[in-house]
């Protein structure tokens, strides 16, 4: 394996903290990026919708400080959702936001000078699933009211999807990898991986392949990510419990949205969304905690302000988060009483890496290891901060 690509494994395991964002054409409608599926709304009026698109308070600069602000040391975006529509200037079809829209703006582009000009890295959601593509054919288990020819080229499709790949790794400078999504809809079709993945890795050999597929790793890919869900814990019903070798990830939603949902004001509280991260890394997995701008390119408050309380928090307790890492070590024994908390975990415990099964973990520094042993004497860079939760 090149060194690039494994020097990019070990930053990834370091960085601990990113940025989902979703956002798109659904956005205008304040539905979630399911809407087209849901409604379900077919191709023509789909296409109408998009030519409105006109996000003119977009601000590539606040949403990438806001991010380094957070504490992230990654964003992920959607460059292309399950809607077919190409957030990105593409000639591989005039269906993207450069040609199609009175916008006329490439905010990946855009994206990219500002996450090179703030040392943020910028990866690339794609979904392999498309609802609007006429060649996405046969159809797959969603997608299937959208009015569509009940016709198409497979392999065509996939030549197009791989013509995208190759602009979005040319055209933007360095990228962080390639986010897929999608292939659980036609888990059974041949995906031309093999031939997919080389292509990224021959283009950018740094970059890394996420894939969102709800498998357990497959040759060829660089980290084993989790939707909705701890690794191995499956609450959410769809994914793996087979852990692999790989750097992890899970990624959360904010409230119960990816994309931007007028009425979905159930947001977790910061508390919850801190609580997460120190059980994400306590995991060995990073956490890609997600926001859905709003249709003219603005942030949800409510989104906004959890990710400022979150900064304050990493400002002083970010030692116990990055570049950490985790082994399986005792039980933990502790019966002192000092600021207990729950299954009678002392601060100090929660600090040094107790989880809530009472399986304690070992917390280092890749660049100074320092094994915490079970005692109330903790490593200078201060993974008792952990216990200053709001």
């Amino acid at each position: 394996m090149p060194a690039e690509r494994l020097a990019s494994r070990e930053w990834f395991r370091d960085a601990r903290f990113g940025m989902f964002i979703h956002w798109g054409v659904y956005s205008l409608l304040g539905q979630g990026e399911w809407v087209m599926q849901n409604r379900p709304i077919a191709v023509p009026d789909y296409e109408w919708l998009a030519s409105t698109f006109n996000p003119v308070k977009f601000d590539a600069r606040a949403w990438v400080t806001l991010a380094k602000r957070t504490g992230m040391k990654y964003i992920t975006i959607t460059s292309r959702h399950h809607d077919g529509f190409a957030m990105f200037a593409t000639r591989a079809t005039r269906y993207n936001v450069m040609d199609w829209t009175p916008w006329q703006r490439d905010p990946l582009r855009e994206l990219a000078d500002e996450c090179h000009r703030q040392g943020i890295k910028l990866f690339f959601y794609y979904s392999q699933l498309d609802w609007h593509h006429p060649d996405y054919w046969p159809r797959g288990s969603t997608g299937r009211k959208t009015g569509r020819p009940e016709s198409g080229d497979w392999n065509r499709y996939l030549d197009f999807l791989d013509a995208q790949l190759t602009e979005l790794l040319t055209n933007y400078g360095p990228v962080g990898g390639i986010w897929f999504d999608g292939m659980w809809d036609k888990p059974d079709a041949d995906w031309r991986l093999p031939q997919t993945y080389a292509l990224i890795h021959r283009l950018q050999p740094a970059a890394l392949i996420v894939p969102n597929h709800h498998q357990a790793p497959l040759p060829g890919e660089d980290v084993q990510t989790f939707e909705q869900d701890l690794p191995g814990a499956n609450t959410a019903g769809f994914n793996t419990k087979t852990i692999g070798g790989l750097p992890l990830e899970t990624s959360l939603t904010m409230n119960d949205s990816w994309g931007f949902n007028l009425t979905d004001h159930n947001y977790k509280s910061v508390r919850d969304l801190i609580h997460y991260l120190v059980k994400a890394a306590g995991q060995g997995a990073n956490l890609l905690l997600n926001i859905g701008p709003r249709p003219d390119g603005t942030i949800p408050p409510e989104a906004e302000e959890r990710l400022h309380a979150i900064g304050d928090w990493m400002t002083t307790s970010g030692g116990s988060i990055y570049g950490t890492r985790v082994s399986a070590a005792t039980r933990c024994s502790c019966t002192c009483s000092t600021g207990v908390t729950a299954r009678s975990r002392c601060r100090r415990c929660l600090a040094a890496g107790v989880r809530a099964c009472g399986r304690m973990v070992r917390w280092w520094r890749s660049h100074r290891p320092r094994p915490v042993s079970h005692s109330h004497s903790l490593p200078r860079y201060r993974p008792a901060s952990i216990a200053l939760l709001p």
